[in-house]
Parts: structure tokens; C-alpha cells; sequence
């Protein structure tokens, strides 16, 4: 076992569709001056552009990545093979299209060293965002709903229910023992670091959030989630599905009724559809679709036990 197993941290970046931002992002992780053990590219692109062929293919070679081929697109399981992968005791894992801000491995590490952490997000700072003062945007009172909104720009330290997995760093042996991330999240696969978040909380691990641990995200306009469309204008039920699943399995009696209608009159009654009337009829058969696929996957799960 490598020397650093116990106490190093493993950087995983899955990726898909990204081309030359994923070549930057890679390029600024591995400039750090806090580098990490080992940084693991888990790349679900079946063919990139020359270009980024050959980078990943020098880093690889040169052994500063390890660059992990999969066949299916799919975030859950692209990080449960970083899990499964990683040499070290911390995984961290970022998305493929961010600027990681100095101190951010250091940050991860001395917050992991804090009593029963087993997870910990950090602060992801949008386009135009700058780090922020004031009420984090918790929803503390309802079970369902507990930190959805929390702001992850918010300079005040706090345990939480909810995580961004584009910054996120978990203890291996915990995170596999609770079952690592639900691969039944598809598509978009929305809420599924939350669903995995709570299920860590539930076996009695605290997950943190830590405002010293910074990336600035960059949205890039295409590849990873966005290969699946704009949410506002699509009919595809992978924008919805991930949202009405995890009502399905965090919710608890009335909350399992309340916060899918939330959603669906929220999403198809927004400001913009209100503006572009036009759209709202692709969107309701989205949200229909998601509803109803998310309903097929918690009962296949129900099944399986």
C-alpha cells in the first residue's frame, strides 16, 4: 500500500465532452502548489479532438494523471470508479471545466482532520460570483428540503445536508460502505451527491462545508451536463428525473406528494416560461417524463432491496 494511503488526497476530474477547458482545468490542477497524491482523469468522451488526445496522452504518460477510459456517460458511476480507483484515504473530486484558487488540496486536508468529517464541500464560486457575506440559505426546518438552497459562496463554515460534487472531497472507506453514489441517478443526474450526502449523515459521518476550499466554475457551454440541452426548453426527462427520484427516496409521508408538485409548478411556471410561453408545452411533457421515469427507478431499487 502507498505510503500516503492513510492520510494523501486523491484529485478525480470526471469528464465528458470537454475539450480544450478540460485541458485547462488539468493544467491548473496540476500546477498547484499543494498537489495532490495522485490525479485520476475519469474520461467518458468516446473521441477527442486531437489536440486534447495528446495532452492527456503526455500527462499519462509522463504519470502525472492516470486516465481511466469508460464506456457509459454517467456522473455516478464515473465517480464510484474514482472511489474505487483512488490509492489514497481522501478522494476530491472537481469538475472538469473550473479554476482551482490556491490552498484549496490544504483546505480539504485540514478539514478532513476535524473530528468524524467524512465528507467536505467547498465553495464553488459562478461566473461573476464573489464569496459572500451573510445568511448561508439554509432550509432548516423542513427535512426534505434541509440546505437545498444553501449558498455555496458563503464565507461561514457549517455542517450540512447538501453538497456540490464539483468540489467535493469524501473519505473512500465511508463512501463505499454506504454504497458509494446511486448509479440510478440518470441523466443530468440531479441531486445525487444530496441523496449520497444524507445516506453518509444517516450512518453517523459529518459532512462539512469549508470556505477556505475554493474553485471558480466556469460553465462551459458544452459537454458534461449540458449535452443533454437547455432544462428550460427541453421535452427529454433526464433534465427532471434526478429531482423527482430523490423526493421518492429522501421524502417522508406528505413531503413525497408536496415537493414533486412544488417542483413541477415551479419549473413550468418560472419566470422565463412566463416570458416564452411558446416552451411551456415541451417542458411539462419533460417534467411528466422525469415524474414518471423516476417513479420506474425507485421502484426497481425498492426490488433490488
Amino acid at each position: 500500500m502507498p505510503a500516503h494511503a492513510q492520510t494523501g488526497v486523491t484529485i478525480a476530474i470526471p469528464t465528458y465532452g470537454r475539450e480544450a477547458v478540460l485541458v485547462e482545468t488539468l493544467a491548473s490542477v496540476l500546477s498547484l502548489d499543494d498537489r495532490a497524491e495522485e490525479v485520476l482523469v475519469l474520461d467518458q468522451t468516446a473521441q477527442h479532438q486531437p489536440e486534447t488526445e495528446a495532452a492527456l496522452a503526455g500527462w499519462a504518460a509522463d504519470r502525472r494523471i492516470r486516465w481511466i477510459r469508460l464506456q457509459e456517460p454517467s456522473i455516478p458511476k464515473a465517480m464510484n470508479a474514482g472511489l474505487r480507483a483512488a490509492e489514497s484515504a481522501i478522494v476530491l473530486f472537481l469538475d472538469d471545466d473550473i479554476v482551482p484558487q490556491p490552498g484549496l488540496v490544504a483546505a480539504h486536508r485540514r478539514a478532513h482532520a476535524e473530528s468524524g468529517v467524512v465528507a467536505v464541500t467547498g465553495m464553488v464560486l459562478q461566473p461573476g460570483e464573489e464569496p459572500a457575506e451573510g445568511p448561508l440559505g439554509s432550509a432548516r426546518g423542513e427535512r426534505l428540503r434541509r440546505d437545498l438552497e444553501f449558498s455555496f459562496r458563503s464565507k461561514e463554515k457549517a455542517d450540512v445536508w447538501n453538497v456540490m460534487a464539483g468540489n467535493l472531497s469524501v473519505r473512500k472507506e465511508p463512501a463505499l460502505a454506504c454504497g458509494g453514489f446511486d448509479e440510478r441517478f440518470v441523466g443530468v443526474a440531479y441531486r445525487f451527491e444530496t441523496e449520497f450526502c444524507r445516506r453518509l449523515r444517516r450512518l453517523g459521518g459529518r459532512v462539512i462545508y469549508e470556505p477556505a476550499a475554493v474553485i471558480r466554475h466556469l460553465k462551459a457551454p458544452s459537454g458534461g451536463t449540458r449535452t443533454w440541452g437547455c432544462h428550460q426548453t427541453s421535452a427529454r426527462p433526464e433534465h427532471s428525473v434526478g429531482d423527482y427520484y430523490f423526493a421518492f427516496l429522501e421524502g417522508r409521508g406528505a413531503e413525497v406528494v408536496t415537493y414533486p408538485v412544488r417542483r413541477f409548478l415551479q419549473e413550468t411556471l418560472s419566470r422565463f416560461h412566463r416570458t416564452h410561453p411558446w416552451y411551456i408545452p415541451a417542458k411539462v411533457l419533460g417534467e411528466v417524463r422525469g415524474f414518471l421515469l423516476a417513479a420506474r427507478l425507485r421502484m426497481r431499487k425498492g426490488q433490488a432491496g
